[in-house]
């Protein structure tokens, strides 16, 4: 019997050592991994101050540009010496050059072509309102109205429009059987209507007279009714042009707007202008009588109908400019260009510089103040990243803003037509946020003007541009909004450009290619940065938010295979993403990243899917045939390991790698750890070291990675409340969250004491939204 006891032992410590050996290469690649990830977090090694120094030697040699080259003999300064030329030369003077060719431009007459649609409203126009009048001449009837054996054509025309006093008169004149009384009317006109109506009398009768005087009322009820609803250009002498003039009128009308609409009306024109036009045109061509009226037609329904031909007046502005002979200096051997003491004016410094007597040499002075300047630029840069990247940034980052930003200086060696500010603000903005972005692209454009001696038409709509996509690329989530944003840039840096030059005097349309060509180039700088982007992202791992966003698509080959091969660990990962998000948002960490790593920080479960019981779907544990919590607890840690290995293989980012160890921490696997001392109870020739049962960690070194530890150490508890109150998962959650912060858990992950209740409460919010109550439907006959 003792000797079966002792071989038992003997097969226990055989085990115990096979699972040494196993989980000895199972942690391998996990101190390997602890080991990367100290060197990720590790500050640089070299001191700030000399990085700083370096940093901005290089700088201040790239940037410093202008002052490699700077004249002792300048504008403005007194010649220390008499200097003549030293042979014949005719120089160039580019700037008065220049400035006579954007006179040029400025001064030429813009050209014009017809607009088509103007010409056809303006000529339906004139059509609508002949035909207004055609409708109201029908409206108010046919003239004459009575017979002019009657009553003559004139005073027809007085009738109807005598004012109702006035026809008073006349038919009470009339009716008076005393001469005397037609007499008495002081008005010519209205003597001699009554004149006519009381001869009507003398023929008819006093009855004929009254139905005489009854449509003679009704006429001017028409004309009264007409009257009122005549507008411009129309008005009472309409009334009075006999048909045939107003037929003519009517043609002549129509054929005067084609005419000048063919000829074309220029924007602008004086209306007295085309008033004049128009008479001209109507000079014994139609009835004098129509003159006004067609007159007031035109003025009220032509409008301009001449647009500016953008594309021809900018090739006659051009070529005027072209035309413009160059200004030349000449100047004769042995001529003195300055005399000793003399200052220096601008075209004597031009003759100097063209012989190469300006004398040009390194300005040391201005180049160490301008290292200073870049210095001081530097040292802010790193103060903002210290503030906004508490944990510091990687060394290869150091490297990639440099590279970064000497790309700019580059651009302008080169003659690049457009500095590539855009870019960089893309690129900074999407990979270190918002803050160090505009900073980086605020000091280079503050930077380049001083060192480089870019004009602002050379910087500032780039400049601009940069700024404004370093403001916006860190909150960019698709590719629509990153397609926006690069069409945005684009146009605010044609924008800038004409509006710049305009402002410098130069006439606009002149600038309306430079400023199309400005608008392609912001545009061609954002597609150049989100085309290299990806490429960038690999070769210094940088996390970007567009790069989170499509590592957390479910039909990622990884994920997919996650789904399919552990589907209870999926479900489980899904709920712990839920969970994490939700507490991340809260805090105000990085959402996206929390979520990716979250999606991959059980990946490591596929070496083994049934050696976890979420995969086991009720079927045997597997660890129970093992029955040996050494071998067991081996087998769980090695989903770290596995998970690193697969990640790498994946090429995962480091920072979503990071949440495979991290999310265990150095935690302890306490089942097997349970049951290890319980078989040492019995048997105390066992041994158990706690290290063999705690995961190599590193613990949470982010605030990111700590949400998931905690998120994955309450799903598991959540998930078995069935019947419980809110207020029964907050507590448990707490004594959980608890437990980690005592076990030291999340020392350096930067979350807070009092951050842990707000987490909980997160946690539970999340739980009752998914363990919402249904409705229990009747079971069927």
């Amino acid at each position: 019997m003792n000797s079966l006891r002792s071989w038992v032992r003997q097969l226990q410590r055989i085990c115990s050592e096979g699972g040494s050996h196993l989980r000895h290469s199972a942690s391998v690649r996990s101190i390997q991994r602890v080991k990367a990830l100290q060197k990720l977090t590790h500050k640089p090694t070299i001191p700030t101050p000399i990085v700083i120094i370096a940093t901005s030697i290089v700088l201040t040699g790239a940037l410093g540009r202008q002052f490699y080259n700077q004249p002792r003999l300048s504008v403005g300064k007194n010649a220390t010496d008499t200097i003549t030329a030293p042979s014949n030369a005719a120089i160039l003077d580019k700037e008065a050059t220049e400035e006579k060719r954007n006179a040029a431009r400025n001064i030429s007459v813009p050209m014009f072509m017809l607009d088509m649609v103007a010409s056809d409203q303006a000529r339906q126009a004139v059509q609508a309102k002949l035909a207004k009048g055609v409708t109201l001449r029908q409206q108010i009837g046919k003239f004459p109205y009575i017979e002019t054996e009657i009553l003559s054509a004139s005073t027809q025309f007085y009738l109807r429009r005598a004012e109702e006093w006035e026809w008073k008169a006349i038919v009470d004149a009339t009716q008076d059987r005393n001469a005397d009384s037609i007499d008495k009317l002081a008005d010519p006109l209205q003597r001699q209507a009554a004149i006519e109506l009381m001869r009507y009398r003398n023929q008819t009768s006093f009855d004929g007279l009254s139905g005489l005087t009854n449509r003679i009322a009704e006429a001017r009820q028409k004309y009264a009714a007409t009257i009122a609803l005549t507008q411009s250009p129309y008005d009472s002498t309409l009334f009075e042009i006999s048909d045939p003039a107003w037929q003519k009128m009517q043609v002549e009308v129509m054929k005067v707007a084609d005419r000048m609409l063919a000829q074309g009306i220029s924007p602008g024109v004086a209306q007295s202008q085309l008033e004049t036009a128009i008479a001209l045109h109507f000079q014994d061509t139609i009835p004098p009588e129509t003159k006004a009226i067609a007159t007031k037609i035109l003025l009220a329904a032509l409008k301009p109908n001449l647009i500016k031909d953008e594309e021809q007046t900018r090739l006659r502005a051009e070529k005027a400019a072209q035309e413009v002979e160059p200004v030349r200096i000449e100047v004769r051997r042995g001529e003195v260009i300055v005399k000793h003491g003399q200052v220096i004016s601008a075209r004597d410094f031009m003759v100097l510089d063209h012989f190469g007597l300006s004398r040009r040499e390194t300005s040391w002075i201005a180049l160490f103040g301008f290292g200073g300047l870049i210095s001081g630029a530097v040292t802010l840069f790193w103060l903002l990243e210290q503030r906004y990247h508490p944990k510091g940034v990687r060394n290869r980052d150091y490297w990639l803003v440099g590279l970064i930003s000497l790309s700019t200086p580059l651009m302008v060696i080169i003659n690049a037509p457009s500095t590539n500010l855009p870019a960089i603000g893309f690129l900074m903005g999407t990979f270190y946020g918002s803050v160090l972005a505009l900073t980086g692209v605020g000091l280079l454009t503050v930077m380049l003007p001083i060192g480089m001696g870019l004009s602002l038409m050379q910087w500032v709509p780039s400049a601009t541009a940069g700024l404004i996509v370093a403001a916006l690329a860190a909150r960019v989530r698709s590719r629509e909004e990153l397609a926006f944003l690069g069409l945005g840039v684009g146009i605010t840096q044609g924008l800038l450009y004409l509006l710049l030059g305009a402002m410098s005097g130069v006439v606009w349309y002149s600038l309306l290619g430079r400023a199309i060509l400005e608008a392609l180039l912001g545009l061609a700088w954002s597609i150049v940065a989100i085309g290299i982007s990806p490429y960038i992202e690999h070769l210094f791992d940088v996390v970007t938010t567009l790069r989170l966003v499509e590592l957390a698509n479910p039909n990622r080959a990884l994920l997919k295979r996650l789904a399919a091969e552990t589907p209870g660990t999926f479900q489980h990962t899904l709920f712990v993403a839920n969970l994490a998000e939700a507490a991340a948002r809260e805090l105000g960490c990085n959402v996206e990243l929390t979520r990716a790593g979250t999606l991959y920080h059980d990946i490591g479960k596929m070496h083994d899917p049934l050696g976890f019981i979420e995969n086991q779907m009720g079927g045997a544990n597997k660890h129970d045939e093992i029955d040996d919590p050494w071998l067991s607890a081996a087998i769980i840690k090695k989903h770290v390991a596995e998970g690193i290995v697969m990640a790498r293989r994946a090429r995962l980012p480091k920072a979503v790698q990071a949440f495979i160890p991290e999310h265990q921490g150095t935690m302890t696997i306490a089942y097997f750890y349970h049951q290890a001392q319980q078989r040492a109870k019995a048997d105390p020739s066992i041994t158990v070291d706690e290290a063999d049962f705690r995961y190599d960690g590193p613990a949470p070194q982010s605030r990111e990675t700590g949400i998931v530890m905690l998120a994955d150490s309450c799903e598991a508890a959540l998930r078995s409340l069935k019947d419980a109150t809110p207020e029964d998962a907050l507590n448990m959650i707490n004594k959980i969250l608890a437990a980690r912060w005592k076990d030291g858990q999340l020392d350096e992950s930067g979350l807070t004491r009092s951050q842990m209740s707000t987490i909980a409460q997160v946690f539970v919010q999340v739980w009752q939204q998914s363990n919402h109550q249904r409705i229990v439907y009747p079971k069927g006959k």
